[in-house]
């Protein structure tokens, strides 16, 4: 889309200036009536048109057909039958029109016939230069107008969320739920069938028009995601732009894995998948509503990222603020004490009994101006030592809640820490908390689903750039080595790849008869490894020899393994010791190389203490990876053991993903060990599958 259709279509989508509403009517009972009183009752101050051939409609400018309509109309909604809506899609084209949203059902989402009619609709708006949001779409909803026909219509406040998905019902329970706890929406949109424009269309089009006065925080929800390379660059550019987005992906199953003749391929699920690419893209992944609405009130209360892991509690109850506390030490945090002078202050306001350390345990007996002194003592004196404070407040105790809820909202106004609130008397403070909210104050009812939520905002994840230089990388070689390359490479052809790409081999030699194996082990000097040469998963069929001391142990180990089907002979290699790991990649449809990084050996698939990210990979995003593993402190060392170089492991991940992105046509790639200590670090055994 050029950058002049995407701005005439955002605005025709999002800031119409006219509107004509065909089949708008009296009746709320049917969508285009209810559209239209919702239109008109949330004060759409743009020129509004009906089209209804049966006379006037609520006092509103009404015509017989889209053809007696006066000038072009800049959006249109359409709420007719399904067998009518084609001819008014041509009018309104032929007219000038620029957007169209269908609300009409009864198209593909009802059978064959209606997918056929889909297709008529696509030709048409494709002919016309149109964009086509629908059709079965329960509307759009944005801070000029609310052209939605059903479920909850919210007050719209510009700078609040904004919210894409695929899903009517899904935008409704999310809204039902997030209004209640005091978040606030600009514009809300949904794409019905997605015959022409669908999610990822949608935000494209929202990225290429944020300005700089944008929503803060983005929901978004997908059902399916067929355009994920668009997903992720316009995901990455709003990262960047200050958008905090947060997403969920349904119909996600370990069914949708393939078979695969790589550990990595094995392990790369289709979850997997866009684990890797919402990681990529800065999405903050959620698997709930709930988990939607709870990370959406940490952001609003964080202003999107929080500096550091330091974090205050401040409680009235014991139980919970132990609970708020455990969470947030889950989820990463520390709880510093406060300094010697804020201890003293503080206890200059609460009781004797009262806790100064952190948590801050205030008692029940807290009252409105202990609480404000207690904010104004750690805004003076903890700025800059406590990254946030999460503050849960019970049941009423010896005061009413109303004056502890109101010390909070001035606080969260005037407090230079960001302020997190939970507030769990839900059933004896409706009221209260009511007040709370209507002062644009979002909270938290469950105080460890608050320690969550403000844990994915600390691990909120980051946008970086593989830019720096792979040193021994010989781009040129490997392509004259892969050209022309199909299915399971030979061991020699990985090796010679490998070795272009900069990746170190221990000394090792083919052998084809038992005369060589034996020559072989001599020149490279006991103790060796042998291994059948051919098939790939040695370890799985018994192909490998270890520790083989004299030539004995090489003539015993050269006769067990070519009686293995399929060998072709030995591979005599350097034995190498030290801690194992894999590093691998597997494409994934449309969404590029998954680059997989864990403790190897055979135990690979069995433990799956693996990590993902996608291809290509920066520094920093392997860095992440490698220390996102349960056995990471192997990799430092244990025990006596010398550990690896993680700057040295950092550069393999590094070289890896280079590899597979510069090279598309690679399937599945294993290193399976790569295994040393301290600065050296060698390919033990490996596998690349081409594709075709």
């Amino acid at each position: 889309m050029t950058n002049n259709r995407s701005s005439e279509t955002y605005n025709a989508l999002f800031r119409p200036q006219s509107i004509v509403i065909v089949g708008g009517s009296e009746s709320k009972s049917k969508p285009g009536g209810a559209v239209l009183a919702n239109i008109v009752d949330h004060h759409y101050k743009g020129e509004l048109y009906i089209v209804n051939p049966g006379g006037p409609v609520m006092g509103l400018p009404t015509f017989p057909s889209v053809n007696d309509v006066p000038g072009t109309p800049e959006m249109g909604i359409i709420a007719i039958p399904a067998k009518f809506v084609a001819q008014s899609l041509e009018e309104l084209g032929r007219k000038g029109t620029k957007a169209v949203v269908i609300l009409s059902a009864g198209f593909g989402e009802k059978d064959e016939r209606g997918k056929q009619e889909e297709k008529r609709l696509l030709s048409i708006a494709e002919g016309l230069g149109m964009t086509i949001i629908g059709p079965n779409c329960s509307g759009f909803m944005t801070y000029h107008y609310s052209g939605k026909f059903a479920g909850i219509i919210p007050e719209l406040k510009p700078g609040s969320i904004d919210f894409i998905s695929g899903s009517g019902a899904t935008v409704d329970l999310v809204m039902e739920q997030a209004v209640l706890r005091g978040l606030s929406f600009c514009n809300v949109v949904n794409v019905g069938n997605s015959v022409q424009i669908g999610v990822e269309d949608l935000f494209a089009l929202y990225d290429e028009n944020y300005d700089v006065d944008g929503s803060p925080i983005l929901l978004l929800y997908l059902e399916s995601l067929k355009k994920p390379g668009l997903l992720l660059k316009h995901a990455r550019n709003l990262t960047r732009k200050g958008c905090a987005i947060i997403g969920i992906k349904s119909g996600i199953s370990e069914s949708g894995a393939r078979a695969a003749a790589s550990h990595t391929g094995a392990m790369a699920t289709d979850d997997t998948a866009v684990e890797a690419l919402f990681e990529k893209a800065g999405i903050i992944r959620v698997k709930s509503k709930m988990e939607m609405i709870d990370v959406a009130c940490a952001l609003s209360r964080t202003r999107g990222r929080l500096a550091g892991n330091r974090a205050c509690v401040i409680t009235d109850a014991g139980g919970p603020g132990v609970m708020l506390t455990d969470e947030l030490e889950r989820q990463g945090f520390v709880l510093p004490v406060p300094g010697e002078r804020t201890r003293g202050r503080l206890k200059g306001i609460l009781p004797p009994e009262s806790s100064v350390m952190n948590p801050i345990d205030c008692l029940p007996s807290r009252t409105g101006p202990q609480m404000r002194q207690i904010f104004q003592v750690m805004g003076e004196e903890e700025s800059g030592r406590i990254d946030v404070i999460a503050i849960q407040v019970g049941n009423p105790g010896m005061f009413p809640n109303r004056e502890i809820y109101h010390e909070v909202s001035e606080a969260i106004k005037t407090c230079p820490i960001p302020i997190v609130p939970t507030l769990s008397s839900v059933s004896t403070c409706t009221e209260q908390i009511r007040e709370f909210t209507d002062e644009g104050n979002s909270y938290f009812v469950d105080e460890v689903n608050c320690g969550f939520a403000l844990g994915r905002v600390l691990k909120r994840p980051s946008i970086f750039d593989a830019s720096r230089d792979i040193p021994d990388y010989d781009r040129e070689g490997v392509g004259v080595i892969l050209k022309g390359k199909g299915g399971a490479l030979s061991a020699d052809c990985v090796t010679r790849a490998l070795e272009k790409a900069g990746f170190m081999f221990p000394r090792q030699i083919t052998a084809l008869s038992l005369d060589e194996a034996k020559n072989a082990c001599d020149m490279i000097g006991y103790p060796v490894a042998m291994k059948v040469l051919g098939p790939l998963h040695k370890t799985d069929i018994g192909g490998v020899r270890l520790g083989l001391k004299n030539a004995a142990d090489a003539g015993q180990a050269w006769h067990e393994l070519t009686a293995i089907h399929g060998a072709e002979g030995v591979t005599v290699q350097r034995m190498i010791e030290g801690t194992e790991v894999i590093i691998g990649a597997s494409r994934a449809p449309d969404i590029g190389h998954l680059v997989m990084f864990g403790l190897g050996g055979i135990y690979t698939e069995v433990l799956k203490d693996v990590s993902f990210g996608l291809a290509p990979l920066a520094e920093e995003e392997c860095r992440r990876m490698i220390r996102s593993i349960r056995a990471y402190k192997i990799l430092e060392g244990v025990r006596g053991q010398s550990g690896v170089s993680l700057d040295l492991l950092i550069m393999n991940l590094e070289r890896l993903s280079r590899l597979v992105f510069d090279f598309p046509s690679i399937s599945e790639i294993d290193i399976n060990p790569l295994k040393g200590t301290g600065d050296e670090l060698y390919v033990v055994d490996a596998r690349i599958i081409m594709t075709g």
